[in-house]
Protein backbone atom coordinates (compact mmCIF):
# COMPACT_ATOMS: atom_id res chain seq x y z
CA UNK A 1 0.00 0.00 0.00
CA UNK A 2 1.04 3.58 -0.89
CA UNK A 3 1.41 6.38 1.28
CA UNK A 4 -1.15 8.34 -0.90
CA UNK A 5 -3.63 5.90 0.35
CA UNK A 6 -2.67 5.65 3.95
CA UNK A 7 -4.47 7.68 6.41
CA UNK A 8 -2.74 8.63 9.32
CA UNK A 9 -4.94 6.76 11.49
CA UNK A 10 -5.05 3.24 11.69
CA UNK A 11 -7.19 1.14 13.41
CA UNK A 12 -5.79 -0.13 16.95
CA UNK A 13 -6.73 -3.61 16.05
CA UNK A 14 -3.68 -4.07 13.84
CA UNK A 15 -1.80 -7.90 13.83
CA UNK A 16 0.58 -8.78 15.85
CA UNK A 17 3.28 -8.87 13.00
CA UNK A 18 1.91 -5.46 11.77
CA UNK A 19 3.20 -4.38 15.37
CA UNK A 20 6.95 -5.72 14.67
CA UNK A 21 7.14 -4.81 11.01
CA UNK A 22 9.63 -1.89 11.72
CA UNK A 23 12.83 -2.62 14.16
CA UNK A 24 13.80 -0.44 16.70
CA UNK A 25 17.29 -0.33 15.88
CA UNK A 26 17.51 0.78 11.80
CA UNK A 27 21.11 0.26 11.02
CA UNK A 28 24.33 0.16 12.34
CA UNK A 29 26.39 3.25 12.88
CA UNK A 30 28.67 2.64 9.88
CA UNK A 31 25.39 2.72 7.63
CA UNK A 32 24.44 5.67 5.89
CA UNK A 33 21.17 7.58 7.44
CA UNK A 34 18.47 9.03 4.78
CA UNK A 35 16.93 12.15 5.78
CA UNK A 36 13.37 13.99 3.98
CA UNK A 37 13.67 17.46 5.19
CA UNK A 38 9.70 18.16 5.33
CA UNK A 39 8.83 21.83 5.62
CA UNK A 40 12.05 24.24 4.39
CA UNK A 41 11.78 27.64 6.19
CA UNK A 42 14.35 28.45 8.58
CA UNK A 43 13.50 26.26 11.45
CA UNK A 44 13.85 23.28 9.09
CA UNK A 45 16.74 24.72 7.36
CA UNK A 46 18.43 24.45 11.22
CA UNK A 47 17.50 21.23 11.83
CA UNK A 48 18.33 20.04 8.76
CA UNK A 49 21.69 21.15 8.77
CA UNK A 50 22.40 19.70 12.53
CA UNK A 51 21.24 15.97 11.02
CA UNK A 52 24.16 16.55 8.16
CA UNK A 53 26.56 17.39 10.76
CA UNK A 54 26.90 14.37 11.77
CA UNK A 55 29.17 11.11 10.04
CA UNK A 56 27.29 9.54 7.77
CA UNK A 57 24.10 11.31 7.33
CA UNK A 58 22.04 12.36 4.24
CA UNK A 59 19.67 14.86 3.30
CA UNK A 60 17.76 13.20 0.24
CA UNK A 61 15.36 14.63 -0.06
CA UNK A 62 13.59 18.20 0.39
CA UNK A 63 9.59 18.74 0.43
CA UNK A 64 7.80 22.16 0.77
CA UNK A 65 4.28 23.50 -1.21
CA UNK A 66 6.82 26.98 -1.99
CA UNK A 67 8.61 26.46 -5.05
CA UNK A 68 11.47 28.85 -4.36
CA UNK A 69 11.86 27.55 -0.61
CA UNK A 70 12.44 24.09 -1.92
CA UNK A 71 14.69 24.98 -4.17
CA UNK A 72 17.01 26.94 -2.42
CA UNK A 73 17.34 24.33 0.22
CA UNK A 74 17.63 21.60 -2.29
CA UNK A 75 20.84 23.75 -3.58
CA UNK A 76 22.55 24.04 0.30
CA UNK A 77 22.47 20.14 0.47
CA UNK A 78 22.92 19.19 -3.22
CA UNK A 79 19.48 17.50 -3.57
CA UNK A 80 18.72 16.08 -7.01
CA UNK A 81 15.70 18.03 -8.27
CA UNK A 82 13.75 14.49 -9.07
CA UNK A 83 13.67 14.61 -5.32
CA UNK A 84 12.80 17.98 -4.21
CA UNK A 85 9.25 17.55 -4.51
CA UNK A 86 5.78 19.52 -3.06
CA UNK A 87 4.17 16.52 -1.95
CA UNK A 88 5.71 14.58 1.15
CA UNK A 89 3.95 11.18 -0.17
CA UNK A 90 7.17 10.87 -2.65
CA UNK A 91 9.99 10.76 0.21
CA UNK A 92 7.41 8.39 2.49
CA UNK A 93 7.29 6.09 -0.41
CA UNK A 94 10.76 5.62 -0.63
CA UNK A 95 11.71 2.63 1.16
CA UNK A 96 15.55 3.58 1.36
CA UNK A 97 14.75 6.63 3.29
CA UNK A 98 15.34 6.21 7.04
CA UNK A 99 14.05 9.64 8.20
CA UNK A 100 11.57 12.15 8.32
CA UNK A 101 12.59 15.72 9.81
CA UNK A 102 9.20 17.74 9.85
CA UNK A 103 9.67 21.58 10.24
CA UNK A 104 6.43 22.18 8.92
CA UNK A 105 3.65 24.57 10.41
CA UNK A 106 1.90 23.28 13.37
CA UNK A 107 -1.18 21.80 11.94
CA UNK A 108 1.03 19.66 9.89
CA UNK A 109 3.12 18.13 12.79
CA UNK A 110 1.29 15.22 13.53
CA UNK A 111 -0.72 14.47 10.58
CA UNK A 112 2.82 14.26 8.64
CA UNK A 113 4.28 12.54 11.72
CA UNK A 114 1.92 9.96 11.35
CA UNK A 115 2.51 9.59 8.19
CA UNK A 116 5.93 8.97 8.37
CA UNK A 117 5.59 6.64 10.68
CA UNK A 118 3.02 4.25 9.02
CA UNK A 119 5.61 4.12 6.14
CA UNK A 120 8.31 2.68 8.62
CA UNK A 121 10.37 6.03 9.19
CA UNK A 122 11.55 7.65 12.35
CA UNK A 123 10.76 10.91 13.13
CA UNK A 124 12.59 14.23 14.32
CA UNK A 125 9.24 16.51 14.60
CA UNK A 126 9.84 19.93 15.82
CA UNK A 127 7.71 21.57 18.51
CA UNK A 128 4.86 21.53 19.34
CA UNK A 129 4.55 17.74 18.58
CA UNK A 130 0.72 18.80 17.79
CA UNK A 131 -1.99 21.09 16.98
CA UNK A 132 -4.44 19.45 19.36
CA UNK A 133 -4.65 16.94 21.98
CA UNK A 134 -6.19 14.15 20.04
CA UNK A 135 -3.90 14.48 17.37
CA UNK A 136 -0.60 14.38 19.79
CA UNK A 137 -2.11 10.79 21.69
CA UNK A 138 -2.54 9.57 17.97
CA UNK A 139 0.53 10.24 17.25
CA UNK A 140 2.37 8.46 19.96
CA UNK A 141 -0.27 5.74 18.98
CA UNK A 142 2.07 5.69 15.55
CA UNK A 143 5.15 5.40 17.07
CA UNK A 144 4.19 2.42 19.65
CA UNK A 145 2.28 0.34 16.83
CA UNK A 146 5.35 1.37 14.09
CA UNK A 147 7.93 0.42 16.57
CA UNK A 148 9.89 3.86 15.26
CA UNK A 149 11.49 6.52 16.94
CA UNK A 150 9.80 9.72 17.52
CA UNK A 151 12.16 12.46 18.98
CA UNK A 152 10.07 16.02 20.00
CA UNK A 153 12.09 19.31 19.07
CA UNK A 154 12.07 20.27 22.63
CA UNK A 155 16.00 20.28 23.02
CA UNK A 156 16.58 20.99 26.31
CA UNK A 157 15.83 17.37 27.23
CA UNK A 158 19.36 16.76 25.67
CA UNK A 159 21.15 20.20 27.00
CA UNK A 160 23.35 18.67 29.72
CA UNK A 161 22.83 21.37 32.33
CA UNK A 162 19.03 20.99 32.60
CA UNK A 163 19.92 17.10 32.98
CA UNK A 164 22.15 17.49 36.14
CA UNK A 165 19.50 20.23 37.43
CA UNK A 166 16.42 18.33 37.20
CA UNK A 167 18.74 15.31 38.32
CA UNK A 168 19.67 17.68 41.27
CA UNK A 169 16.08 18.09 42.06
CA UNK A 170 15.35 14.40 41.97
CA UNK A 171 17.97 14.50 44.90
CA UNK A 172 16.25 16.91 47.11
CA UNK A 173 18.33 19.95 47.15
CA UNK A 174 15.41 22.06 47.76
CA UNK A 175 13.82 19.64 49.41
CA UNK A 176 9.88 18.26 48.07
CA UNK A 177 8.87 20.48 44.99
CA UNK A 178 5.77 21.60 45.35
CA UNK A 179 5.13 24.36 42.71
CA UNK A 180 6.85 25.43 39.48
CA UNK A 181 6.88 28.71 37.92
CA UNK A 182 7.99 29.45 33.77
CA UNK A 183 7.79 32.36 31.94
CA UNK A 184 7.92 33.35 28.27
CA UNK A 185 8.17 37.29 27.95
CA UNK A 186 9.40 38.73 24.71
CA UNK A 187 9.01 41.68 22.47
CA UNK A 188 6.53 40.64 19.60
CA UNK A 189 6.08 42.63 16.13
CA UNK A 190 2.28 43.18 15.27
CA UNK A 191 0.97 41.19 12.26
CA UNK A 192 -0.99 44.36 11.18
CA UNK A 193 -3.92 43.51 9.05
CA UNK A 194 -3.76 41.08 5.71
CA UNK A 195 -6.17 41.01 2.98
CA UNK A 196 -7.68 37.47 1.40
CA UNK A 197 -6.15 37.20 -1.65
CA UNK A 198 -5.14 34.72 -4.38
CA UNK A 199 -2.04 32.66 -3.12
CA UNK A 200 1.02 33.64 -5.33
CA UNK A 201 2.11 31.57 -8.37
CA UNK A 202 5.02 28.80 -7.24
CA UNK A 203 2.74 28.05 -4.12
CA UNK A 204 0.45 25.09 -3.85
CA UNK A 205 -1.94 26.43 -1.01
CA UNK A 206 -3.84 23.60 -1.04
CA UNK A 207 -1.01 21.00 0.04
CA UNK A 208 0.06 23.89 2.54
CA UNK A 209 -3.17 23.53 4.18
CA UNK A 210 -3.36 19.85 4.58
CA UNK A 211 -6.14 18.04 6.44
CA UNK A 212 -7.38 21.43 7.84
CA UNK A 213 -10.70 22.64 6.34
CA UNK A 214 -10.21 25.38 3.64
CA UNK A 215 -9.96 29.10 4.43
CA UNK A 216 -8.91 31.43 2.09
CA UNK A 217 -5.11 32.34 1.64
CA UNK A 218 -4.39 35.57 3.69
CA UNK A 219 -1.78 37.82 2.86
CA UNK A 220 -0.54 37.29 7.01
CA UNK A 221 -1.50 33.63 7.54
CA UNK A 222 1.64 31.97 5.95
CA UNK A 223 5.25 31.80 6.10
CA UNK A 224 6.18 33.00 9.86
CA UNK A 225 2.30 34.20 10.58
CA UNK A 226 0.51 31.42 10.77
CA UNK A 227 1.58 30.95 14.20
CA UNK A 228 -0.86 33.48 15.19
CA UNK A 229 -4.07 31.70 14.09
CA UNK A 230 -6.01 29.15 15.66
CA UNK A 231 -6.76 27.52 12.07
CA UNK A 232 -2.87 26.67 11.96
CA UNK A 233 -0.83 27.63 14.86
CA UNK A 234 -0.51 26.99 18.73
CA UNK A 235 0.39 30.60 19.71
CA UNK A 236 3.23 31.79 21.47
CA UNK A 237 2.34 28.93 24.05
CA UNK A 238 3.20 26.30 21.78
CA UNK A 239 5.51 28.25 19.87
CA UNK A 240 7.98 29.24 22.27
CA UNK A 241 6.49 28.36 25.93
CA UNK A 242 6.42 24.35 24.97
CA UNK A 243 10.39 24.61 25.67
CA UNK A 244 9.91 26.42 29.23
CA UNK A 245 6.87 24.45 29.97
CA UNK A 246 8.38 21.48 29.01
CA UNK A 247 11.58 21.72 31.50
CA UNK A 248 9.15 22.89 34.17
CA UNK A 249 7.01 20.17 34.19
CA UNK A 250 10.35 17.68 34.46
CA UNK A 251 11.66 19.45 37.06
CA UNK A 252 8.77 19.18 38.50
CA UNK A 253 8.20 15.43 38.31
CA UNK A 254 4.84 14.97 36.75
CA UNK A 255 4.35 12.64 34.16
CA UNK A 256 0.82 13.03 33.58
CA UNK A 257 -2.05 15.69 32.37
CA UNK A 258 -3.00 18.11 34.87
CA UNK A 259 -6.79 17.48 36.96
CA UNK A 260 -7.49 21.50 36.26
CA UNK A 261 -6.34 23.91 34.25
CA UNK A 262 -7.31 27.84 34.75
CA UNK A 263 -6.50 30.79 33.20
CA UNK A 264 -6.42 34.70 32.49
CA UNK A 265 -5.37 36.59 29.38
CA UNK A 266 -6.18 37.44 26.08
CA UNK A 267 -4.75 40.15 23.47
CA UNK A 268 -3.52 43.37 25.84
CA UNK A 269 -1.18 45.40 23.48
CA UNK A 270 -1.40 45.24 19.94
CA UNK A 271 -4.58 45.84 17.79
CA UNK A 272 -4.02 43.68 14.95
CA UNK A 273 -5.17 40.13 12.94
CA UNK A 274 -3.77 37.97 15.78
CA UNK A 275 -5.98 35.70 17.48
CA UNK A 276 -3.71 34.50 20.04
CA UNK A 277 -3.33 35.95 23.27
CA UNK A 278 -0.56 38.36 23.85
CA UNK A 279 -0.56 37.78 28.24
CA UNK A 280 -1.19 34.59 29.91
CA UNK A 281 -1.59 33.63 33.00
CA UNK A 282 -2.19 29.84 33.27
CA UNK A 283 -2.20 27.66 36.15
CA UNK A 284 -2.28 23.82 35.76
CA UNK A 285 -2.89 21.45 39.21
CA UNK A 286 -1.63 17.80 39.20
CA UNK A 287 -3.58 15.94 42.14
CA UNK A 288 -4.93 12.78 42.94
CA UNK A 289 -8.57 12.58 43.97
CA UNK A 290 -9.22 13.71 47.08
CA UNK A 291 -9.59 10.16 48.61
CA UNK A 292 -7.01 9.34 47.12
CA UNK A 293 -4.39 12.05 48.89
CA UNK A 294 -1.77 10.87 51.73
CA UNK A 295 1.44 12.71 51.51
CA UNK A 296 2.69 15.95 51.05
CA UNK A 297 3.33 16.16 46.97
CA UNK A 298 0.06 14.46 46.07
CA UNK A 299 -0.93 18.00 45.18
CA UNK A 300 1.40 20.13 42.56
CA UNK A 301 0.75 23.94 40.74
CA UNK A 302 2.91 24.69 37.15
CA UNK A 303 2.25 28.01 36.58
CA UNK A 304 3.06 29.73 33.10
CA UNK A 305 3.46 33.75 32.56
CA UNK A 306 3.30 35.08 28.92
CA UNK A 307 3.87 38.58 28.09
CA UNK A 308 4.43 39.11 24.33
CA UNK A 309 5.39 43.30 24.77
CA UNK A 310 7.91 43.51 27.57
CA UNK A 311 11.66 42.78 27.87
CA UNK A 312 11.27 42.99 31.75
CA UNK A 313 11.62 39.42 33.25
CA UNK A 314 13.15 37.60 36.36
CA UNK A 315 16.80 37.49 36.86
CA UNK A 316 17.08 39.49 33.33
CA UNK A 317 16.43 36.13 31.18
CA UNK A 318 13.80 36.18 28.53
CA UNK A 319 13.10 32.17 29.00
CA UNK A 320 13.12 30.76 32.83
CA UNK A 321 11.64 28.92 35.58
CA UNK A 322 11.79 28.89 39.09
CA UNK A 323 11.19 25.75 40.90
CA UNK A 324 9.79 26.03 44.91
CA UNK A 325 10.49 22.69 47.57
CA UNK A 326 10.28 22.92 51.13
CA UNK A 327 13.57 23.51 51.65
CA UNK A 328 14.72 26.04 49.20
CA UNK A 329 14.70 27.12 45.39
CA UNK A 330 15.87 26.70 42.23
CA UNK A 331 16.49 29.14 39.18
CA UNK A 332 16.66 27.51 35.95
CA UNK A 333 17.32 28.91 31.96
CA UNK A 334 18.16 27.35 28.72
CA UNK A 335 19.51 30.27 28.02
CA UNK A 336 21.95 28.88 30.16
CA UNK A 337 21.71 29.75 33.72
CA UNK A 338 20.53 28.12 36.88
CA UNK A 339 21.26 29.30 40.82
CA UNK A 340 19.65 27.67 44.30
CA UNK A 341 19.14 29.06 47.68
CA UNK A 342 18.02 27.61 50.52
CA UNK A 343 15.37 27.89 52.57
CA UNK A 344 17.36 30.66 54.80
CA UNK A 345 17.69 32.49 50.84
CA UNK A 346 21.18 31.34 51.31
CA UNK A 347 23.61 30.17 47.54
CA UNK A 348 24.05 26.68 47.70
CA UNK A 349 27.60 26.13 45.93
CA UNK A 350 26.53 24.08 42.97
CA UNK A 351 28.77 21.56 40.17
CA UNK A 352 26.81 22.68 37.34
CA UNK A 353 28.95 23.96 33.84
CA UNK A 354 26.07 26.85 32.79
CA UNK A 355 25.44 25.79 29.60
CA UNK A 356 22.38 27.36 26.92
CA UNK A 357 20.36 25.09 25.18
CA UNK A 358 21.74 22.24 22.78
CA UNK A 359 20.54 21.67 19.65
CA UNK A 360 23.35 19.41 18.28
CA UNK A 361 23.05 17.21 21.51
CA UNK A 362 19.54 16.80 20.90
CA UNK A 363 19.98 14.94 17.60
CA UNK A 364 23.13 13.10 18.38
CA UNK A 365 20.48 11.47 21.08
CA UNK A 366 18.04 10.73 17.96
CA UNK A 367 20.57 9.15 15.81
CA UNK A 368 22.18 7.05 18.62
CA UNK A 369 18.60 5.78 19.64
CA UNK A 370 18.30 4.65 15.92
CA UNK A 371 21.32 3.33 15.37
CA UNK A 372 21.99 2.21 18.52
CA UNK A 373 18.68 1.16 20.25
CA UNK A 374 19.15 3.78 23.00
CA UNK A 375 16.80 5.95 25.41
CA UNK A 376 15.06 9.05 23.70
CA UNK A 377 14.87 11.92 25.73
CA UNK A 378 12.52 13.71 24.10
CA UNK A 379 10.18 10.80 22.86
CA UNK A 380 6.53 11.11 22.13
CA UNK A 381 4.57 10.30 24.89
CA UNK A 382 7.32 13.66 26.70
CA UNK A 383 6.23 15.85 23.75
CA UNK A 384 2.32 14.74 23.73
CA UNK A 385 2.24 15.80 27.50
CA UNK A 386 4.26 18.67 27.48
CA UNK A 387 2.17 20.48 24.38
CA UNK A 388 -0.53 19.28 25.92
CA UNK A 389 0.21 22.08 28.64
CA UNK A 390 -0.06 24.42 25.75
CA UNK A 391 -3.34 23.29 24.35
CA UNK A 392 -5.04 23.53 27.49
CA UNK A 393 -3.66 26.34 28.68
CA UNK A 394 -4.81 28.12 25.46
CA UNK A 395 -8.37 26.32 25.83
CA UNK A 396 -8.60 27.94 29.32
CA UNK A 397 -7.26 31.73 28.39
CA UNK A 398 -9.66 31.72 24.89
CA UNK A 399 -12.86 30.71 26.95
CA UNK A 400 -11.82 32.48 29.62
CA UNK A 401 -12.84 30.01 32.69
CA UNK A 402 -10.69 27.26 34.42
CA UNK A 403 -12.10 23.50 34.13
CA UNK A 404 -11.30 19.96 35.28
CA UNK A 405 -9.52 17.87 32.69
CA UNK A 406 -9.48 13.89 32.96
CA UNK A 407 -5.87 13.02 32.68
CA UNK A 408 -7.00 9.05 31.51
CA UNK A 409 -9.48 9.78 29.12
CA UNK A 410 -8.31 13.38 27.74
CA UNK A 411 -11.52 15.17 27.99
CA UNK A 412 -12.81 17.82 29.32
CA UNK A 413 -14.95 17.11 32.19
CA UNK A 414 -18.35 19.19 32.25
CA UNK A 415 -17.95 21.47 29.76
CA UNK A 416 -18.72 20.42 26.42
CA UNK A 417 -17.58 23.76 24.41
CA UNK A 418 -14.14 23.55 25.71
CA UNK A 419 -13.99 19.67 24.78
CA UNK A 420 -14.83 20.20 21.80
CA UNK A 421 -11.12 22.05 21.29
CA UNK A 422 -9.52 18.82 22.38
CA UNK A 423 -9.70 18.25 18.92
CA UNK A 424 -10.29 19.75 15.42
CA UNK A 425 -12.31 18.89 12.26
CA UNK A 426 -10.43 18.00 8.94
CA UNK A 427 -11.39 17.98 5.51
CA UNK A 428 -11.26 15.12 3.13
CA UNK A 429 -7.06 15.08 2.11
CA UNK A 430 -5.04 12.52 1.29
CA UNK A 431 -3.61 13.18 5.25
CA UNK A 432 -7.51 13.40 6.51
CA UNK A 433 -7.14 11.27 9.81
CA UNK A 434 -10.30 9.02 9.96
CA UNK A 435 -11.89 8.98 13.81
CA UNK A 436 -9.72 11.54 15.03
Amino acid sequence: MTTSRRSFLHSAALSAAALHAVPVIGKSPNDKLTVALIGCGGRGLHDAQNLKDNPNVEIAYVCDPDDNRRANVAKIFNVPSNRTVADMRRALDDKSLDIALVATPDHWHSPASILACDAGKHVYVEKPISHNIREGRLLVEAADRNKVHVQHGTQSRSTQMMIDAVKLLREGVIGNVLVAKCWNIQKRGSIGRGMDTDPPAGFDYDTWVGPATMIPYRTNRVHNRWTWWYHFGTGDMGNDGVHDIDYTRWGLGVDTHPTKVSALGGKFFNDDDQEFPDTQQVTFEYSRRAEERKLPGDRKLLIYEQRLWSTNYPHNVDSGAEFYGDKGQMFLSRRGKIQVIDAQNKPVELKITPQGQDDKAHVRNFLAAIRKGGKLTADALTGHLSTSLCHLGNIATRLGRSFDFDPLKEQVIGDEEANRLVKREYREHWGTPRGA
